[in-house]
């Protein structure tokens, strides 16, 4: 059965076509400056590449785009080989906890969750719509971000706000990442079994830590937006609330401009004064940079206190796993991150941290919390989700 895989932006569109169950990657891709006037494509498949300038005044001419280029590159035969397209969409709420076959009302009904999700939903379901139009009679499925930590307790999701904010405004955790946490939580369970107690801290851009018992979900550190929880590339994480009017008389600018900064211009960007990329950060702190250093630092800190935290919550993990860029990657960040838990008797062995982007233990054996890294893929849990459904 073949499955593609979508996450279309407000001016892009990325796919992956999977060859299920086998899980074969036939082609992938990346639609760009969509409605801009150097828009362009690349398309990778069967070793090649290609890549083509070509005029995208909207998401409906990609999606059409793309279907020729499946057929005329000759990576499928035809249309009707594609039985299933899955749809990466931010924001369920609370009303969409599964995977979900996409119709036009169901597209209705979750838009009604775009205000929670601004900046991604409405491009999200802009794309499922092109493509239920392109592919009629094929099944579209709609995977959320937010849907694996739905299934966290009262006591991790609510905050200590008025209750009536939950009960009238949806004011909740809600998390994201969850597709990534998910698939993280699936290899956990390939390797150990299903009663596994996991803290699998994403660690890209972006970043989130999750706590996972026997595949639920015990809490996890981004909010009711991806702002809250861990310090992350341009995002500020956990903060004081109080600050946001304080700074907002200081620099006479609005809530959502001091927002926006918070999104935008702190984290690691916003403490090193260099860049929101780790491995810029990283090669400053190394050059001496007392900025980086600290960014670095207080990096390291943040995901360190979650860490230890959580696994009070599990009332003990049985393995921390580093996943998404920087957790994949950031040789000498995971070394910082493990040596600031030590009193939890954590250890890696230095030797075997010395890689990137693989499977791999990297704890000692007398590490009392085994440590992997393992590279995660949203794209194939998407197409595991769609072809679950589907069959």
């Amino acid at each position: 059965m073949k499955i593609l895989t979508v996450n279309a932006g407000s001016s892009s569109l990325k796919f992956s076509l999977f060859e299920m169950p086998e899980q074969t990657v036939l082609a992938s891709g990346l639609f760009e400056k969509i409605g801009l006037e150097d828009s362009l494509y690349t398309i990778k498949y069967n070793g090649s590449k290609k890549e083509v300038k070509f005029n995208l005044p909207d998401h409906k001419v990609a999606v059409s785009r793309l279907m020729e280029e499946l057929v005329s590159l000759g990576i499928i035969d035809s249309l009707d080989e594609i039985e299933g397209v899955g749809h990466r969409i931010l924001h369920g709420a609370q009303e969409f906890s599964e995977p979900t076959i996409l119709t036009k009302d169901i597209i209705k009904e979750i838009s009604k969750y775009n205000e929670l999700g601004p900046l991604h939903n409405p491009a999200n379901l802009m794309g499922a719509t092109s493509f239920i139009e392109a592919l009629p009679n094929v099944t579209n499925v709609g995977v959320f971000d937010t849907a694996f930590h739905q299934t966290m307790d009262e006591e991790s999701y609510l905050y200590p706000v008025p209750y009536e904010w939950y009960k009238e405004y949806g004011i909740r955790k809600y998390g994201f990442h969850g597709t990534s946490h998910k698939y993280i939580w699936k290899k956990t369970e390939e390797l150990f079994g299903h009663n596994t107690k996991v803290i699998s801290c994403h660690i890209g851009n972006g970043g989130s830590i999750c706590a996972i018992d026997s595949g639920k979900v015990v809490d996890t550190t981004m909010g009711f937006t991806p702002l809250a929880g861990i310090m992350m590339g341009t995002r500020s994480g956990d903060i004081d609330p109080s600050i946001i009017p304080f700074i907002m008389k200081k620099l006479g600018k609005s809530a959502e401009e001091i927002v926006d900064m918070l999104n935008k211009k702190s984290g690691l960007l916003g403490v090193s004064g260099i860049s929101s990329d780790s491995r810029d950060v990283e090669k400053e702190a190394s050059n001496g940079n007392e900025r980086c250093i600290l960014a670095n630092h207080i990096y390291a800190q943040k995901i360190a206190n979650y860490i230890a935290m959580y696994n009070n919550l599990l009332d003990g993990a049985d393995v921390i796993v580093f996943t998404a860029g920087v957790g994949e990657n950031g040789i000498q960040m995971r070394k910082m991150i493990i040596d600031k838990i030590h009193s939890l008797g954590v250890k890696i062995d230095d030797e075997l941290n010395n890689f990137r982007g693989e499977l791999r233990k990297i704890s000692t054996d007398d590490s009392k919390i085994m440590v992997y890294v393992i590279p995660t893929n949203e794209e194939l849990m998407i197409a595991l989700d769609t072809y679950n459904l589907i069959r």
